[in-house]
């Protein structure tokens, strides 16, 4: 579905605030990477910097569980138990893998390996419900996975064999995200998307203040004042207030049009990290990026 069709559906007078609330989301929720890299810098690690932004995001995804809740019947033990599985894989696994990564490889880099999700929830579509995949589609996965390539091939150059092992780790997270889009379509459509999206954050909060306890002592939570402004920021700014501007968005444009606008993501990751984090910004970069967001343009416009 291209983006003509879905402009002369959707009103003008909710196409505007529909598409600026998925751009400012998609900018940030790209910016979640910047705000990790700059915390890294004050000696924080992983685990600690997962726990501080999940702590300070519990507080918000509870309030949008209540609100999402009002009037509707509670949960059965069966919607529980998938909560709280479509929990550990979409935001606790995602998360920390996504943390992890990010101690190795550069922002940029983590944004684009993340911008494949949509190509893994394409191919679990192939291997769980034998859906077939058209010439256009391959096409469209080559093109992605070249521009990633080519961007690792220049980081693995000046980051060295760590590059290996943190691309393994954000790849880790897209596909971990990835299985939770997969499963969560019957319990979105049982629950809401608000309420499941803030019952599995909460439930992905617990997982990561659980983890920071039983593998780091109480005295890793003294760390400097500039890691808990910025885990507070993340947050906020790049956790929390991304899921509600998608979610409004998709109510005022759809899906297909919100995702396609949020092709930004990749692009400000970028911006950010130059400005931001000193990154270097080379052609190959610029044209990895392009190959990135032309190959999953292809893939939402070629059905």
């Amino acid at each position: 579905m291209g983006l003509k069709p879905a402009l002369q559906r959707t009103p003008m007078a909710t196409l505007w605030p529909g598409l600026l609330m998925a751009a400012v989301g998609a900018v940030a929720f790209s910016g979640k990477a910047i705000i990790a890299k700059l915390a890294y810098r004050h000696g924080v690690d992983a685990i600690t910097l997962v726990m501080y932004r999940m702590l300070f995001a519990l507080p918000l995804f509870l309030l949008l569980s209540l609100w999402a809740s009002r009037g509707k019947a509670a949960l059965e033990r069966r919607d529980w138990w998938v909560v709280c599985g479509l929990g550990f894989s979409g935001y606790y696994l995602a998360s920390t893998l996504d943390f992890l990564g990010l101690q190795y490889v550069s922002a940029s880099l983590e944004r684009l390996i993340l911008y494949l999700t949509p190509t893994l929830v394409l191919a679990m579509g192939v291997v769980l419900f034998k859906r077939r995949v058209t010439v256009r589609q391959l096409l469209a996965l080559a093109v992605s996975y070249g521009g990633v390539l080519l961007v690792f091939g220049q980081e693995i150059t000046h980051v060295g064999p760590h590059a290996l092992l943190g691309a393994a780790l954000v790849f880790g997270s897209a596909l971990s995200y990835a299985v939770y889009l997969v499963l969560s379509g019957e319990e979105v459509r049982r629950l809401g998307a608000l309420r499941l999206t803030g019952l599995a954050s909460t439930v992905a909060c617990l997982l990561c203040l659980a983890q920071f306890a039983a593998l780091r002592p109480l005295s890793a939570a003294l760390v400097a004042p500039e890691v808990i402004a910025l885990s507070l920021l993340n947050a906020v700014l790049c956790t929390f207030a991304p899921v509600v501007l998608m979610m409004l968005a998709v109510e005022r444009i759809g899906a297909t049009l919100a995702a396609q606008t949020g092709m930004i993501g990749p692009m400000s990751t970028i911006g950010m990290s130059v400005l931001l984090l000193g990154e270097p910004f080379t052609a190959g970069l610029a044209a990895g990026t392009a190959l990135v967001v032309a190959g999953i343009w292809l893939l939402a416009t070629w059905r």
